[in-house]
């Protein structure tokens, strides 16, 4: 790895865990972990789900994902529902206790983002997306 990759990494590490910190501070006042915020905010925006389609859009370890799913279970956030489709399956659904959360603290996130990358201008914003699908191997803005 040469010099310039490893500024890259180091760069990257350092904006994602700087806005992660943000985060986790704003969820704490909520006593929400990062991973709870997550699959509430997945179920929030995309209805039902799986546990592992909830995993999959959140990037999350097989290991946490039951603990997280307990827990705001046993809050009164999410049930969970039997899929009409597949009796098997068990669906994931927000309540409307959990939604009324998520409209508490999903738009003070997303303003702390937004005002965290207020430094770049819309251009560099843009080129900053084309290049981070270009590493991720995201082809053209088909994933998200």
């Amino acid at each position: 790895m040469t010099k310039q990759e490893l500024k890259i990494l180091i760069g990257l590490h350092r904006s994602v865990n700087r806005i992660d910190k943000e985060s986790i501070r704003l969820f704490s006042k909520y006593d929400l972990t990062m991973g709870q915020f997550a699959v509430l905010e997945a179920l929030y925006h995309k209805e039902d789900l799986t546990v592992g389609q909830v995993q999959q859009k959140i990037l999350s370890t097989s290991g946490t994902i039951p603990v997280i799913i307990r827990n705001l279970e046993g809050r009164g956030y999410l049930v969970r529902l039997t899929d009409k489709k597949d009796k098997r399956r068990c669906l994931l659904h927000i309540t409307a206790k959990g939604k009324s959360l998520i409209d508490q603290v999903y738009p003070q996130n997303e303003k702390l983002i937004v005002d965290m990358l207020a430094v770049l201008s819309e251009e560099e914003k843009i080129q900053l997306v084309s290049l981070l699908k270009k590493t991720g191997g995201m082809d053209n803005g088909t994933q998200s």
